[in-house]
């Protein structure tokens, strides 16, 4: 297997909108945590109130939630989908979990979704605002979980 360069990824981070922060940062707080992904920061003073979360060790893999830079209310995208790797089913399932209990809206239990891969296993939902949430694992997610890639 060979080794994933860590310094250079798809993306350095991804950001949704927020109408209601103290409600998206505890969102995401329980819903990030069966993956993995820990609150780095919250801030109110560098820009819009945001809070952001890290892959361990990995800081420039940052996915945030904040108050629009513009100053206008946050809205969800038609046809955006923001997909968090998970190391194995369950945890993609308690991912989802989760979001449901904490608000979210069930697009589709979490199963295997053979159309897509023979062990893709995937948990869809909408975040309280209405951002389309997917926790996925297949093989692939998992060696690069692990740091590898086949």
């Amino acid at each position: 297997m060979r080794r994933i360069n860590r310094e250079r990824t798809m993306f350095s981070h991804i950001m949704v909108g927020a109408r209601d922060l103290p409600r998206m940062t505890a969102f995401y707080e329980a819903v990030l945590a069966p993956l993995g992904l820990v609150r780095d920061f919250t801030y109110e003073d560098s820009g819009p109130a945001g809070s952001t979360w890290i892959v361990p060790g990995r800081p420039w893999q940052q996915f945030f939630v904040q108050y629009p830079f513009n100053g206008l209310p946050a809205t969800w995208g038609n046809g955006v989908q923001v997909s968090f790797a998970a190391a194995t089913p369950q945890a993609a399932e308690a991912a989802w979990r989760a979001a449901i209990a904490h608000g979210g809206f069930d697009e589709g239990a979490p199963g295997l979704r053979p159309h897509y891969g023979a062990d893709y296993y995937a948990a869809y939902c909408r975040d309280p605002e209405g951002n389309k949430l997917c926790f996925v694992h297949t093989g692939e997610v998992a060696a690069l979980a692990a740091g590898n890639l086949a």
